[in-house]
Formats: C-alpha cells, structure tokens, sequence
C-alpha cells in the first residue's frame, strides 16, 4: 500500500469522529456558533504554525484557488452539515461520508486530470452505493428523509471541491500548509459569523459538549487535514480519496459507543463490505 494511502487514511480516522461530536455539541450549541467557531479556533492554531514555522505567502492564482478551498472545507462542510445535524441522527449525517469519495474523486479527475481505469470507476460505485444504502438502512431508510438530507448534498458538493482543489495545492504549497492558508483567508468572515451567533449569549454547554468542539476546532478542521493533504498530494488523488468509504462505518461505530445509536448485523455487514469496496478500489492503478 502506498504511503500516500496510508497518510489518507490517518486522516479519515480523524475525521470519523467529525460526524457523532457534532451531534454531541449540537445538544448545547448553536449551529452557527459551532460551524464557524471551530474555524476560528483552528484558525488561530493555523496563525501561529504559519507564523512560528515562517512560511513563504502564497502567490498570484493560489489566493483564489485557497479561497476556493475555504469555501469549500472551512466554510460550506462544517456549516451545512453542522445545520443538518439539528434535526438528523449522526448515522444519518453518515451518507454525506458516504457520497463524498465518489464525488471528490469526479472532482479529481476533472480537476486534476486524472485518468482511472474502468475497474476503478466500477469498484467506485459499487462502495459508494454499498456505503449510502447501509447509512440509509441505520437512519430508518428512504422515508426518513427531509430537508436536512439537501444541507448534506450540498455539504458533499462543497468538500468535494474543497478536498479536490486542496490536494492540487497541497503539492505546490505543502499539506499542512494547505489548510492553514485556506484557515487564515476564511478566518474574517468565519470571526464575524462567530461573533453574531454569540449575540444571545455564551453557549451553556456541558463540559462534555466543549470538549467536543474543541476537536472538532482542533483536530476536525486542523490536525486531520495535515495527514489528509498529504495523502492527497502523494497520491494518486482519486485513489487515496476512496479511502473515505470507511468512514461512514468508522462513524456510525463511533456513534454507537458515544451517543448510544443502534448498532446490529447490518451494520457489520454493511460495513465489511464498503471495507472491501474500498480495498479494491485503491488497488486499482490509474492508466498512464
């Protein structure tokens, strides 16, 4: 296995938990507060390892294409699915997860001209469709779904091109360098947005509940990107983000054991075979 498959895969591990602790600080926070306070405190962290570790500023078409990046994975992701959240269980938020590889990895290709075999694209679909009717089935199936479900498929589009974008850029300016960019030029609007959710008042949130925006401020929106961008920038980009179809299993995992969420042999099965889809896919070469 490649090693920009396993620095992906560290990075989806951090991400797993993005999903079920924005379930938990929802209960005590508004969505607002936690879509764009997360990217304040992840911005600030992004400050000082920009400025301590003196990196050279980005140039010309790379501010445009980080704003890009920060729109898309500072700004659209976390708002959009911290809103939907609100009124969905998190092992329903997992069909975003769910949808993502396959629409990052279009994306790529697109973007990045990459040039997968048909092997690829079979085995593609085959995790993508395996992954979303097995989020489907935990959440209560077709029939659950509502308005928050469009928040969710915008979200998928947003990281789509945000991920995309930021693993191009992640080859020129460096992984971690990336997001930290991509943080700093998000970082007055996500401050303004921060500043009117409080208007009411400091959240009266648990400690439980901070302690979940605080990972998702630190690790979600920071420290997981450094090990997801440089996988992406390793590549190959359309392989490694197949490795996303274990994180709606990774997800829904943890939303058993943290918040209780039911947990049977669908989602054992469900989950081995998006776990092999996966497996397959990333074994696939792209075409030279």
């Amino acid at each position: 296995m490649s090693t920009g498959i396993w620095w992906g895969l560290l990075g989806v591990v951090a991400f797993s938990f993005t999903v079920p602790l924005t379930r938990v600080a929802v209960e005590g926070m508004s969505p607002l507060f936690i879509g764009a306070g997360r990217a304040v405190v992840a911005a600030i962290l992004a400050a000082l390892a920009l400025a301590l570790t003196r990196q050279r500023l980005p140039q010309g078409r790379q501010w445009v294409r980080l704003a890009v990046v920060a729109g898309g994975i500072v700004a659209g992701f976390p708002l959009l699915t911290t809103f939907a959240l609100t009124s969905t269980s998190a092992s329903h938020g997992a069909v975003v997860i769910a949808l993502l590889p396959a629409a990052t990895a279009t994306v790529a290709v697109i973007r990045g001209r990459e040039r997968p075999r048909m092997l690829f694209w079979v085995l593609t679909a085959v995790g993508v469709v395996a992954a979303v009717v097995f989020a489907l089935v935990q959440s209560g199936g077709f029939g659950s779904l509502h308005w928050a479900d469009l928040l969710l498929l915008g979200a998928v589009v947003a990281a789509a091109i945000g991920y995309a974008e930021g693993g191009l850029l992640a080859r020129e300016l460096g992984a971690w360098q990336t997001i930290s960019w991509a943080l700093v030029v998000a970082s007055p609007v996500m401050i303004l947005l921060t500043v009117v959710s409080l208007g009411p008042g400091m959240p009266a949130a648990t400690t439980i509940q901070w302690l979940s925006f605080a990972y998702l401020g630190v690790v979600s929106m920071f420290l997981g990107f450094f090990a997801w961008y440089r996988g992406l920038a390793i590549g190959p980009m359309a392989q490694v983000s197949q490795i996303q179809l274990v994180q709606p299993v990774m997800s829904i995992a943890w939303a058993g054991l943290l918040l209780g969420e039911s947990m049977t042999w669908t989602t054992v099965i469900g989950g081995l075979v998006v776990i092999l889809c996966a497996g397959a896919a990333v074994r696939v070469r792209l075409r030279k």
